[in-house]
């Protein structure tokens, strides 16, 4: 039941910031190994972005990539959220006093990160490559020519087999430990602390608001440079037999970006990024502690 209703808020959440996503990939790809002054500029930061993307393509732009968006989310963040309440749920990261073990929110939160990130890596992909897709006057980095989901996937598929779909899988795992353990962690230490205070253990909205803000913060700061490599791994261009043409994987990615882009190009796009998972991790943690205590209602009134 974790499962569900962790999948089920993501995926709600991932459908309404979705927008923010298409902006920061975006983002993400401009000046794509390009020295700084290089680089066309057509984003100077995340308002601008979304102001030309909406006028250069249209508003329905901006929800490009919306239903693989709300498959990854189901699948990422219902097996990784999913997975760290289950055991939550069971005492297996609390002590006898109910406050969380550091080390065992950890692991638990960073191995459901990697479960679900691997299950999620073909929709997250396909994401990518849609998101990116552009007018010819503002486009960047690599420009695919998907129709939609099905014809993205039954090109992947195609070109390249399962195989294909799954390219990047493994480079997507310090993206998962980073966000996984640094969400999950702060935001049940947050819920903790603010248990302190009279006025949020009798508002558990305001104290799911506070932590899920928190939350947003931390995954925002820890996973961006991670989320950035990812995004240009699963954008680039594939020769025949699959092989990326720009990066041979995750630490070449992150060597070529540093020595042509510099130290900060790993921050591109932290804007958007932080202003999606804000308002995703506020609006995640709210849906699921409402469904929560409606299904512990309801588990109750069938047990009397």
């Amino acid at each position: 039941m974790e499962f569900i209703m962790a999948a089920t808020s993501a995926a709600t959440a991932g459908a309404i910031t979705n927008p923010l996503e298409v902006i920061k990939t975006r983002m993400q790809l401009q000046g794509e190994l390009m020295a700084k002054g290089e680089a066309v500029i057509h984003f100077k930061n995340f308002v601008h972005a979304g102001y030309v993307i909406s006028k250069t393509e249209g508003f329905r732009a901006l929800q490009k990539g919306v239903i693989p968006t709300m498959w990854m989310q189901f699948l990422m963040n219902g097996s990784r959220f999913g997975f760290y309440e289950f055991f939550l749920a069971r005492g297996f990261i609390t002590d006898k006093d109910g406050k969380t073990i550091f080390w065992k929110s950890v692991v638990f939160s960073g191995f459901g990160g990697i479960m679900g990130q691997c299950l999620a890596s073909p929709f997250y992909m396909v994401k990518t490559h849609l998101q990116s897709q552009a007018a010819k006057a503002i486009a960047v980095g690599h420009q695919h020519e998907h129709r939609g989901t099905l014809d993205a996937f039954k090109t992947i598929f195609h070109e390249h087999g399962v195989r294909g779909l799954f390219r990047g899988a493994a480079a997507s795992v310090p993206r998962a430990l980073a966000g996984s353990i640094s969400q999950l962690t702060s935001f049940y230490y947050t819920k903790q602390w603010l248990n302190n205070y009279e006025y949020f253990r009798e508002s558990p909205i305001a104290k799911t608001f506070v932590a899920g803000m928190v939350g947003g913060i931390a995954i925002s700061v820890t996973m961006q440079p991670f989320d950035l490599i990812l995004t240009r791994l699963y954008n680039q261009g594939v020769d025949a037999h699959g092989r990326g043409l720009l990066y041979n994987g995750f630490f070449d990615c992150l060597i070529k970006i540093y020595r042509v882009e510099g130290p900060l190009a790993f921050y591109k796009g932290l804007g958007p990024l932080y202003f999606r998972l804000g308002p995703h991790s506020v609006i995640f943690f709210l849906i699921y502690e409402g469904y929560k205590s409606t299904y512990n209602k309801l588990k109750e009134q069938i047990y009397i």
